[in-house]
């Protein structure tokens, strides 16, 4: 699982598995971000197991999970929060692209251009940030 670091304190991965959680709070993690539905391919782990295993690591969960139906969620002023809290956040979805679309949405109008340089110069495809700033 590769990590990608998008500010001080966010980062984000692809599908982490429940064994990998202990790993992510020694490098420093407080708290997992999960941007991913249940059962979007089979044998992904669910947030239950996914939760489980980053409270017993000594982190905290969030679910949010979005899909292109329904980007950018439903609360995103909380998803903000957490993003901004300057806690060390890990944000994971399949590849990490849809945790970054979700990093740049959720960006003020002042940061959003700084925030779609980050994101493109890292290779993040941001058509969802399109599509719902444009709809």
């Amino acid at each position: 699982m590769q990590v990608i670091k998008l500010t001080d304190s966010l980062s984000v991965a692809g599908q982490p598995w429940p064994e990998d959680m202990a790993g992510l709070a020694a490098m420093g993690f407080k708290h997992i971000v999960c941007n991913r539905p249940d059962g979007e391919v089979p044998g992904q782990p669910s947030m239950d197991e996914m939760e489980a295993a980053a409270l017993a690591a000594g982190m905290s969960f969030t679910r949010y999970p979005v899909d292109v139906s329904n980007f950018p969620g439903e609360d995103s002023v909380a998803l903000t929060q957490i993003f901004d809290s300057g806690n060390a956040v890990l944000a994971y979805c399949r590849t990490g692209t849809r945790c970054a679309n979700l990093w740049v949405v959720t960006r003020e109008d002042s940061d959003y251009p700084d925030a779609v340089r980050t994101a493109r110069a890292i290779g993040f495809d941001l058509s969802l940030v399109q599509r719902h700033r444009h709809s």
